[in-house]
């Protein structure tokens, strides 16, 4: 077998975002594919025929990234394929290109004077389009940036301020662009039923988003909206319309502090508002937690169909496809992967994107696989499985776990080990493919990962702390780090790393301060000081009110206490910060301080500062970018714990 390198994943196929024709005949997707020359990815569409059982390749530019299917039964999608169009596309004006299923040259049929993130079919032939609107596009100048809104940028995004995402009615045949709402309001999730646009949105409020959105109801054909749930007065997850008269409803009335509790499913009549609990719940709902750095791309991950509502949710350790009907029954799991990703229902059909173990996502028809484009990983190359185990925390917790073997495992023989803490904290890790734990299994590292305290998937009760950052959670992870070290002897305790990136970033920082167990630690795209964070991250102002309970204003104390700077004095292990200067969720300021402490230290550090990059760097960063950064990783653990 092949022993997997740090560029293996440039071989990856990402498969996302599947779709019914209106016909029902074909499932068209995505193909994402990393790119080593344009230091990028390059996005086509697929066909699946149900008829035939084929699977086809449509595009091939790598340029379809953004597209729908039309009433005929074509797809188009947004491009710009000669100078003068990618030179218009800069100035705002996006270019919709068609092409039948059965191939042929792609045809750019109209230009839409607005820069299209979003395309989807409506019921009358026309199209929802999703535009990112400037509200300071005549005025804005590239000498400076002017900030007067909060947030104002967001990572992935860039500088957002005065920017909004907007909903518009698009006619194909006379051209007209008709927006949903004002210039100034930020839209967010839609569903569309027949005449009715059912959407969330943050109207702002002196310049400040709202921390919970409102939720509206838009007619196609009058153009009037009315408000179903005003702004800030209720926290909704997913909205989707079941009827003409009845939505469903994602929701708790649950106070600001409250905000650990998950959404109970509701039903909300469309002429006056009033909401009707049909089914508490204890999980999340419209998509996977499961952390994976081998996918790419987006798709649907909830929809309503004769009545019934389908959506992803993650329960214990896995993310499955479920339907609750009208009465209120769950029923599913309706796949049976560890981590479905995307869906879409028709005809009676199940179209669904899945990871199933160590297989990277592929598309399954009624459960059936009928893509193999990353087979070959498993068939050619010595992927480790992980291997499960449970136990009881010393909080009486019940805390689920998995270990990698180095490959080229021999018994007897002692080997160094590395514990990684995912991010979120509220998503999970599983028995996925990871690709960097498996490089540093064929690097002969043990690999140690769990879901502890905080963690999705295990109710409302094991995911609540709000308040408690690194307590009980960082006393799971030692309870872990000793029960790993208990099963498997043949792990150096001398010879033990740490690293994690987002809150496993924030989590390596605080166990750096509170702990010389590690020999070696990476700290990546973390959070050191909550009192910053609050005021320099793009959900800053709203992820301290929904994870702490409180703000700077309120309760400066209790964040300053929960923040690893405070401890950074304590560190003595050497320790690796990876960080990237247009990470806007957690802002290179916070990697920089806990930098700069530790070094005052006389203890062995380094700082990497990828430009270009934000906080998605391990998983859609540039390959070159992806390559270096864990050529990094590796060159510290292998110095320090080798």
């Amino acid at each position: 077998m092949k022993k997997i390198e740090i560029d293996t994943f440039l071989k990856f196929r990402f498969l996302s975002n599947p779709h019914f024709s209106p016909d029902g005949t074909k499932i068209a997707f995505t193909v994402s594919v990393p790119d080593r020359e344009t230091n990028g990815y390059l996005s086509d569409l697929y066909l699946y025929d149900l008829g035939k059982k084929t699977v086809s390749r449509v595009t091939c530019s790598g340029d379809a990234k953004t597209w729908s299917w039309t009433a005929e039964n074509t797809l188009i999608f947004t491009a710009a394929r000669t100078a003068a169009l990618k030179k218009e596309k800069e100035n705002g004006t996006s270019f919709l290109y068609e092409i039948s299923p059965s191939g042929g040259e792609a045809q750019c049929i109209t230009s839409i004077p607005a820069t299209v993130t979003g395309i989807r079919l409506l019921p009358d032939g026309r199209y929802l389009l999703t535009i990112r609107h400037d509200n300071y596009r005549d005025t804005r100048k590239k000498s400076y940036e002017v900030f007067d809104e909060l947030p104002f940028w967001g990572n992935g995004q860039g500088y957002t301020n005065a920017k909004r995402n907007r909903y518009a009615i698009y006619d194909m045949g006379s051209g007209k662009l008709t927006y949903v709402a004002d210039d100034w309001t930020d839209c967010s999730q839609y569903s569309v039923l027949g005449n009715l646009l059912l959407y969330k949105a943050y109207p702002w409020k002196q310049g400040v988003m709202g921390i919970r959105p409102g939720v509206y109801l838009y007619n196609l054909s009058t153009g009037e909206t009315k408000t179903l749930i005003a702004p800030d007065s209720m926290r909704t997850g997913v909205v989707s319309l079941l009827d003409e008269k009845t939505a469903l409803i994602a929701a708790t009335d649950d106070s600001y502090k409250d905000t650990t509790k998950y959404c109970n499913f509701y039903h909300m009549d469309l002429v006056d508002g009033s909401m009707k609990l049909i089914h508490p719940y204890e999980s999340s709902i419209g998509g996977s937690s499961v952390g994976s750095d081998s996918r790419f791309g987006a798709g649907q991950t909830f929809k309503a169909v004769g009545g019934e509502f389908y959506y992803i949710s993650t329960v214990g350790d896995f993310s499955h496809l479920y339907k609750i009907s009208r009465g209120g029954t769950v029923s599913g799991p309706l796949t049976a992967g560890s981590s479905c990703d995307s869906f879409d229902v028709a005809g009676g059909h199940i179209a669904s994107m899945e990871f199933h173990g160590l297989h990277i996502a592929e598309l399954f028809v009624d459960g059936e696989q009928v893509t193999h484009l990353n087979d070959w990983l498993t068939d050619e190359y010595d992927v480790q499985t992980p291997e499960a185990f449970s136990f009881t925390a010393s909080d009486g917790y019940e805390i689920h776990g998995w270990v990698l073997k180095p490959a080229g495992f021999e018994e007897g023989k002692s080997y160094p080990g590395i514990l990684t803490i995912h991010g979120g904290p509220r998503t999970v890790y599983s028995d996925v493919y990871y690709h960097e734990m498996q490089m540093w299994a064929n690097r002969g590292y043990f690999v140690f990962f769990c879901n502890p305290r905080g963690s999705d998937g295990r109710g409302t009760d094991f995911g609540n702390i709000n308040g408690i950052y690194g307590t009980v959670d960082y006393q799971n992870l030692m309870d872990f780090t000793d029960e790993v070290l208990r099963r498997y002897p043949m792990i150096d305790p001398e010879h033990l790393g740490v690293a994690g990136g987002s809150y496993g970033g924030f989590m390596t920082n605080w166990i750096i301060g509170h702990t010389d167990r590690f020999h070696a630690a990476a700290s990546q795209r973390s959070i050191s000081n909550w009192v910053s964070f609050e005021h320099n991250s793009d959900i800053g102002h709203t992820f301290i009110l929904n994870n702490q309970g409180t703000n700077t204003r309120t309760d400066v104390e209790l964040l300053w206490k929960q923040s690893p700077l405070q401890f950074a004095p304590n560190c003595k292990t050497p320790t690796l910060f990876i960080h990237s200067d247009e990470d806007y969720r957690c802002y290179m300021a916070e990697g920089l301080a806990m930098f700069s402490a530790i070094k005052r230290n006389g203890c062995p550090s380094k700082l990497c500062l990828f430009h270009g990059e934000n906080h998605e760097l391990s998983r859609g960063g540039k390959p070159e970018n992806r390559i270096d950064r864990m050529t990094e990783i590796i060159k510290w653990m292998d110095e320090y714990l080798k």
